[in-house]
C-alpha cells in the first residue's frame, strides 16, 4: 500500500513536471529577416571593437561607439524578438563600460535567466553590483534560508531538470528491483530516491511558479526619488533618493507608477519610467 502511495506521488509529480517545464509556449513571428539579424549583429560586434580601440585616447567617441552598438543589439531584441543570454551579456558589458550601472546590471540579469552558469557573467555582475552606490542588503533570515535551500537557488534550471531525471529515473529502477527483493536498505534507497525527486521537482514547480508571480527590476535613471504613494504630490519614502542599479521586485503597477519591495523589505513607490523590468516577456 505504502508502494503505491510512492508510485502514486511520483507520477503525479513527473506529469506535473512535464507540464510546467515543457508546456510550448506560443511563438511569435519576428519582423526582421534572419539575414537583417545577422547584419545587425555584426554591425555591433564591430561598433564595439571601434569603440574598444579608441576608449583610451578619446572617451567621447567610444561612448558614442558603444552607444551605437547597443542600439544595434537592442534593435535585435526589440524588433527581432531574439531572447539569449550571450546577447543580454554584450548589451551589459557595453553599459559596464560607459559605467550605466543600472542598464548594465538590467542585462546581466536579462542573460542570467539564460545562462546562469557562465562563470564570467556571475563575476561581471557581482562587480557591478559592487559599483552601485545604494547599498541595501537581504535580511538575515533570507540569506539563511538561501543557504539552507542551496540547491534552490544555487543550481540552474537544466541541472534541476537533470537531476529531476536522474532521480526519477532510479526511483523506478528502484521500484522494480523491489517488488522481487525485500530488503531494509532497499527500501530506505527507494525512500531516499523518492526524497531527492520531491526537491528537485519541487524546486522547478516553485521555480515556474515564482517566474510568473515575481516580477523582479532595477531602477535604471541616476536617481529617483521613491515617494509614499503613486503620485510625486506624496511624500518621499525615504531621506535619500534611490539609484543606478538598484534591484526590487514589482508588487503592484498603478498608472505610471510602480510599487516595489527593496531587497531589505522596505516598499515605496517608483515612476515607471525611472526603471525597466528584467522580464520582458511578462
Amino acid at each position: 500500500m505504502k508502494t503505491r502511495r510512492l508510485y502514486f506521488l511520483s507520477q503525479m509529480l513527473f506529469l506535473l513536471m512535464l507540464w510546467v517545464c515543457f508546456f510550448p509556449a506560443s511563438a511569435s513571428s519576428s519582423p526582421l529577416s534572419k539575414t537583417e539579424i545577422s547584419d545587425l549583429f555584426h554591425q555591433g560586434k564591430e561598433l564595439f571593437r571601434q569603440a574598444d580601440q579608441v576608449a583610451a585616447t578619446n572617451p567621447e567617441k567610444a561612448k558614442s561607439l558603444y552607444l551605437q552598438a547597443a542600439m544595434r543589439y537592442e534593435h535585435i531584441v526589440a524588433k527581432g524578438g531574439i531572447y539569449n543570454g550571450k546577447l543580454y551579456y554584450n548589451i551589459g558589458n557595453i553599459y559596464f563600460r560607459i559605467k550605466d550601472m543600472g542598464r548594465a546590471i538590467l542585462n546581466y540579469r536579462r542573460a542570467l535567466e539564460y545562462i546562469p552558469n557562465d562563470p564570467n557573467l556571475q563575476k561581471n555582475l557581482a562587480y557591478a553590483r559592487n559599483k552601485r552606490l545604494d547599498k541595501i542588503d537581504e535580511p538575515q533570515k533570507t540569506k539563511v534560508f538561501k543557504t539552507l535551500f542551496f540547491w534552490h537557488y544555487d543550481l540552474s534550471t537544466s541541472v534541476k531538470i537533470l537531476l529531476f531525471s536522474i532521480f526519477f529515473t532510479i526511483f523506478w529502477l528502484l521500484a522494480g528491483v523491489r517488488r522481487f527483493v525485500r530488503k531494509s536498505a532497499l527500501g530506505w534507497a527507494l525512500f531516499l530516491s523518492v526524497i531527492l525527486t520531491m526537491m528537485a521537482g519541487g524546486s522547478l514547480v516553485a521555480e515556474a511558479i515564482l517566474l510568473h508571480r515575481v516580477k523582479p527590476g532595477v531602477i535604471i535613471d541616476t536617481s529617483v526619488i521613491s515617494r509614499k504613494g503613486n503620485s510625486e504630490t506624496y511624500a518621499p519614502s525615504f531621506t535619500e533618493p534611490l539609484h543606478s542599479g538598484t534591484e526590487f521586485n514589482l508588487l503592484e503597477k498603478r498608472g505610471n507608477w510602480f510599487y516595489i519591495k527593496l531587497p531589505d523589505g522596505r516598499t515605496c513607490w517608483v515612476p515607471e519610467k525611472s526603471v525597466e523590468l528584467v522580464s520582458r516577456q511578462l
